[in-house]
C-alpha cells in the first residue's frame, strides 16, 4: 500500500532533480472559476513523467542497476526514464511506438537511451518491453503502474497544495492513471474536502470507461493527438486507487483540446501538448462543476511535436470561431463579391480566401457559390456576420 511516508520521500529524494514548477493564476480562460495551472510542462524533460521515473530508479539495488532499466512509452515517459536513468548511470532500453512524434524519439535518444521501435500504440510497445526485461533481466519501469512511480508523480500533488492550500479542485490528465492516482491519494490524504477529477481524450478513454462502470475496462483503439495518455487499458493498480481517490472522471473532444492548447498559447503564453491540455480543456467547456470554485489544473506536459502544431491550432481556431468558412450561393453578376465583402468588413471581420465554384446542375444557368475563409472574434461574433448576410438577401449554404 502507497504511504504518504513513501511520498515524502520521493519529495526529498527528487530535490534538486525535479524543478518545482510554478503555479500560476490565469486571466480570461475560464470565466466562470477561478483557474490556477500546475505547469509540469515546464519541469526537466518537459513533463512530469520525470519524477516517478527517477524514485523508482533511486530504489534500485546495486545489482538492479547493474542490469540496466527497460521501458515503454509513448514519449514523455521515456524521456523521463532516459534522463533518470544517466543520472544514475544505468543503460537504458526504450520501447515506443512508431506513431511517437519524432520529437520524442529524438529526445529521448539525446539523452541516451538505446531506442526501439515498434508498430502499433503504447500496449504493443508494452509487450516487446516486457519480453525483453524476460530476456535480459533488465528492470522493467512501468509508466503509471508501480507504487514508486504513483508515489514520485504524488509529489506533483504535495506541491500544489502547499503553493496554493486553499485550492477546492483539482483537474489531472489521465492515460493509464498513474498522475491522478499519485494526485488523488496525496490530496485525498492531507485534504479531503478537495475535489479531485480526472480527464482523458474522448478517443483514448478506458480510465474514463472503467471509472464510470465500476469495471476494469480496455478499448479497442487509443485513437487522439494527445498521444502522451493515449492508452488502452489502465493498469490494474491505477484502476483501484483512481476509483478511490478520484471524485470524477470526465472527457474531452480532440477539438476542444486543441482549442485548449490555442489558449494556453494566447492568453498564458504557454505551450502544452494535448495531452497537457486535457484538463484546461475540461475546465473552459464545462465538463466539470467549477462555477466560483478555486481550480488548479496540471498541466502536464509541453512535448508536442512542432510538426503537427500548425493543424492543431488551425483546428483550435474553427472551435473557438476565431477562423470560419462560409458558402454563399448567388447570381453571378458584377457587384456581389463586393457587396458581401462590403457587410462582413462592415462586422469587423476580416477576408483571408475567396473561392469561386460555377453552380452545379441544380442551380440556375448564372448560379455560383462564392466561399469565403475570413476571421472572427468568436462564434457570437460569426452568428452576428451570418445574420447579417441574410438579411441583405444573399443565402448560406449550411
Amino acid at each position: 500500500m502507497l504511504t504518504l511516508e513513501k511520498v515524502r520521500l520521493a519529495e526529498s529524494m527528487l530535490q534538486g532533480v525535479a524543478r518545482k514548477t510554478d503555479m500560476i493564476q490565469t486571466s480570461g480562460l475560464a470565466p466562470g472559476c477561478e483557474l490556477w495551472l500546475k505547469t509540469e510542462n515546464l519541469q526537466r524533460t518537459g513533463s512530469f513523467k520525470l519524477r516517478g521515473a527517477y524514485f523508482k530508479m533511486s530504489q534500485c539495488s546495486p545489482e538492479e542497476r547493474k542490469r540496466g532499466v527497460v521501458a515503454c512509452s509513448a514519449g514523455n515517459h521515456a524521456q523521463g526514464v532516459a534522463f533518470a536513468a544517466k543520472q544514475f548511470g544505468m543503460k537504458s532500453t526504450i520501447f515506443l511506438p512508431s506513431s511517437a512524434p519524432i520529437s520524442k524519439i529524438e529526445a529521448t535518444r539525446q539523452y541516451g537511451a538505446q531506442i526501439r521501435l515498434v508498430d502499433g500504440a503504447y500496449d504493443d510497445a508494452y509487450a516487446e518491453a516486457i519480453a525483453f526485461n524476460k530476456e535480459t533481466g533488465a528492470v522493467f519501469l512501468h509508466p503509471f503502474d508501480d507504487e514508486d512511480v504513483i508515489a514520485g508523480q504524488a509529489t506533483v500533488g504535495l506541491e500544489t497544495l502547499m503553493q496554493l492550500p486553499s485550492v477546492e479542485a483539482i483537474v489531472v490528465p489521465v492515460g493509464g492513471g498513474g498522475l491522478l492516482s499519485g494526485i488523488g491519494f496525496a490530496v485525498k490524504t492531507l485534504r479531503p474536502a478537495c475535489k479531485v477529477y480526472g480527464v482523458q481524450a474522448s478517443g483514448a478513454d478506458g480510465m474514463y470507461r472503467s471509472f464510470r462502470s465500476r469495471n476494469h475496462c480496455v478499448t479497442d483503439a487509443a485513437c487522439t493527438f494527445a498521444d502522451g495518455i493515449a492508452v488502452k487499458a489502465p493498469g490494474d493498480l491505477t484502476y483501484d486507487m483512481c476509483s478511490a481517490y478520484a471524485d470524477d472522471i470526465v472527457t474531452v473532444s480532440e477539438d476542444e483540446i486543441a482549442a485548449a492548447i490555442l489558449a494556453l498559447m494566447e492568453r498564458q503564453k504557454l505551450v502544452a501538448e494535448g495531452a497537457g491540455a486535457v484538463s484546461v480543456a475540461a475546465v473552459m467547456f464545462n465538463k466539470l462543476p467549477l462555477e466560483g470554485v478555486r481550480t488548479c489544473a496540471i498541466v502536464s506536459g509541453g512535448n508536442i511535436d512542432v510538426n503537427i502544431l500548425s493543424r492543431v491550432i488551425n483546428r483550435g481556431l474553427l472551435t473557438s470561431g476565431r477562423l470560419t468558412n462560409l458558402s454563399i450561393e448567388l447570381v453571378d453578376k458584377p457587384g456581389q463579391l463586393k457587396a458581401v465583402s462590403a457587410l462582413i468588413a462592415d462586422e469587423g471581420a476580416n477576408v483571408i480566401r475567396v473561392h469561386y465554384t460555377p453552380g452545379g446542375e441544380n442551380m440556375d444557368i448564372n448560379g455560383c457559390y462564392l466561399n469565403i475563409s475570413m476571421e472572427t472574434r468568436n462564434h457570437e461574433h460569426l452568428e452576428r456576420i451570418k445574420k447579417v448576410l441574410r438579411s441583405n438577401g444573399f443565402k448560406l449554404c449550411d
